[in-house]
């Protein structure tokens, strides 16, 4: 042990800095539940219970339910041509099913009919049914299987007697056509999964957060930079366009720019990434004010080096310690913009999923016997939020070298 503790201050300061990070628990608590949130992300509809595109499975017959239910569905073939759906294509925009599903209160078999009742919230039975043919919940409607339904192996479907055919069609439908599905979250107003809305809403917020930072940080870096580098009419330029945005509020410039180009998905990127320079920048300016007359950049000037390489391979690098704390809380304020433009109708678009959005679809249901419709969504807002500015905080802690040595 005395041997660790005598080579950790000889470390590198990247190293020292891990160290560091590594013991504040609530630090590293929120780098997992951020790491989660990515996994999830990555995945997408490949662990969603939905795995339909935009996780948008309707079904009214079941809408609002509470968390932890269940109901059991009969599929349907579609009479549609099958369509190529890779792994690749699944993870990033999830896949038609190949089947219509229905909750069903109960079914029975008629000869060579299924016979289903619906599922009615309300308790309501005997009151609707639908009848359909074995061979339509099984097989799609297509040039092969309308061989198979003249062949002699199905040719006797109409009769009145269970023939074994009939009977290996009704074994197969109880067997692999219905099943129960269960609600973990519950379902929404129109019957779709909450819990497959909430982790595709995960990769939406996460996506906002990572490009509107890179946005943010390729223009403040190089602005700033360029102001605290050159100084004069260039910095003063400079310092005014940023005291001209920074005097605008970020939402109303955001719903400004989200109107010039649109609403949509990418808009959104752009929109909260071109309000969140401005920062960066005056943080990278007044760093490089500082660094600019130290004896390394001297010694550059001396050996001949051009400026763009003394800005970004010796003033740069030593910048990025503040520039990555700030990154960590601009992406917890992008989440949150993002949020507010969607729940405002601004931001992404339905079907496609988000948080915000959830939260202005079922914010009624606060007061009523379903807050947790509106609730679920904010809880995951709040949650990535303050993992982020807990992780920002950890950062700023860990890259703090004056502390560090005096520990």
């Amino acid at each position: 042990m005395f041997f660790k503790k005598k080579l950790l201050p000889e470390g590198s300061l990247s190293a020292k800095s891990w160290t560091k990070l590594r013991r504040n628990k609530t630090a590293v608590f929120s780098m997992i539940v951020v790491l989660a949130a990515i996994i999830v992300s990555i995945l997408g509809y490949l662990i969603t219970p939905d795995s339909s595109p935009f996780a948008n499975d309707q079904h009214l017959e079941i809408a609002a339910q509470k968390p932890g239910f269940s109901v059991q569905i009969i599929k349907i073939r579609k009479n549609e041509p099958d369509k190529d759906c890779n792994l690749l294509r699944l993870i990033a925009y999830g896949c038609n099913s190949k089947h219509i599903t229905i909750p069903i209160s109960s079914y029975a078999f008629h000869n060579d009919e299924i016979v289903i009742l619906p599922y009615d919230a309300a308790g309501n039975r005997g009151e609707i049914s639908y009848t359909f043919k074995l061979a339509d919940v099984i097989f799609p409607l297509s040039d092969t299987s309308r061989k198979a339904l003249s062949s002699p192996v199905l040719a006797d479907l109409n009769r009145e007697s269970v023939n074994p055919d009939i009977a290996k069609m009704r074994e197969q439908i109880v067997k692999s056509n219905i099943s129960k599905k269960n609600f973990l979250l519950g379902t929404d107003r129109f019957g779709r999964d909450v819990l497959s809305q909430l982790m595709i809403g995960t990769r939406v917020s996460l996506s906002v957060g990572f490009i509107s930072v890179l946005i943010s940080l390729v223009l403040g870096i190089f602005l700033g930079a360029l102001a605290g580098f050159f100084r004069g009419r260039t910095d003063d330029v400079i310092i005014w366009f940023i005291n001209v945005i920074w005097s605008i509020p970020t939402l109303l410039l955001v719903i400004a720019i989200t109107f010039a180009l649109g609403k949509g998905f990418w808009q959104v990127f752009i929109a909260v990434g071109l309000t969140m320079w401005v920062e960066v920048a005056r943080v990278v300016r007044g760093q490089i004010l500082s660094l600019r007359e130290m004896d390394f950049v001297e010694a550059a000037r001396a050996l001949g080096f051009k400026n763009k390489r003394i800005i970004i391979r010796h003033i740069l690098p030593n910048t990025m310690g503040p520039v990555i704390v700030i990154s960590a809380a601009n992406f917890a304020s992008a989440i949150l913009i993002e949020a507010g433009l969607s729940f405002l109708g601004i931001g992404v678009q339905p079907p496609m999923p988000s948080w915000g959005t959830m939260v202005k679809e079922n914010y009624a249901y606060i007061i009523l016997d379903n807050p947790w419709l509106a609730i679920l969504p904010g809880i995951c807002i709040m949650l990535l939020v303050l993992a982020f500015m807990l992780i920002g905080n950890g950062l700023r802690d860990a890259l703090d070298v004056k502390a560090g040595s005096q520990a």
